[in-house]
């Protein structure tokens, strides 16, 4: 299975991806986080990881990538960057940092002043994406850049689940209209999940979004402030989001 999660700025995905991906190692899940975010530096921290080497490098990096891209939209040709279908395990170990049940990746990131668009980078994690076959005992977790870009990119199209992480903002109950309409041009099922939201944001967020769809509400948590504050490993069990692991687990959605 693989589920995307996306949301707007600051909404709170990767904490909820992390949170997700140590709740469904401890389940003995193969667990693999995809970071396609270009512009997170953290997600890592929280997993108590080590930052890996960019994904993209192991196909000669974003230049060659770009390039590559270029002569085929010139061509009118579809991009094919693997030729053959990856499971978890066939990921090179230069590239991915891993413990436990959890392995990671990083797409590729933005490291320098000018170096351009991080298009290459969402047509990777679409083509990635795409090329990686599951197992039932494998799940797989992809922590996407704000707003809806990735959308634009056709990342969801190797997916099987969106969750929209929604914070109790205009902007987020916005967000959340536009990227109903594009789960459901995309065929993908959508469910929301509250993130730091009191009595009063709950039942604000529930009346727009409807409560069919929310699986449930993340309460704040000092502790997972202060660790994300300072950039340490998230060790917080919350029951919110071991019922939205046992969802998963369960398949209602399909």
């Amino acid at each position: 299975m693989k589920v995307l999660i996306c949301g707007k700025g600051g909404s709170g995905k990767s904490t909820i991806t992390a949170l997700l991906a140590k709740s469904m190692a401890k389940k003995d899940y193969n667990v693999l986080v995809v970071d396609s975010d270009e512009s997170n530096f953290g997600l890592h921290k929280q997993l108590g990881l080590d930052m890996p080497e960019d994904f993209m490098n192991y196909l000669g990096g974003k230049k060659t990538l770009g390039e590559k891209l270029m002569q085929a939209y010139q061509k009118g040709d579809t991009v094919s960057i693997f030729e053959n279908k990856w499971q978890i395990s066939d990921i090179p170990e230069a590239y991915a940092v891993e413990k436990e049940n959890i392995k990671m990746i990083t797409i590729g990131k933005i490291h320098d002043f000018g170096e351009g668009c991080a298009c290459p980078m969402g047509a990777l994690a679409r083509n990635f994406l795409k090329n990686t076959e599951t197992t039932p005992e494998d799940i797989v977790f992809v922590d996407t850049e704000a707003g809806i870009e990735h959308f634009g990119r056709g990342v969801e199209e190797g997916c099987d689940l969106v969750l929209m992480v929604l914070d109790p903002s205009y902007e987020s109950i916005r967000l959340s209209k536009k990227i109903s309409e594009l789960a459901e041009k995309a065929g993908k099922p959508l469910y929301f999940i509250l993130n730091r939201a009191d009595k009063i944001g709950i039942q604000l967020m529930m009346e727009t979004v409807g409560k069919n769809h929310i699986l449930t509400s993340v309460p704040s948590n000092s502790e997972i402030f202060l660790a994300g504050f300072e950039g340490e490993e998230l060790k917080v069990e919350l029951p919110e989001i071991e019922s939205v692991a046992d969802f998963l687990i369960s398949g209602v959605h399909f």
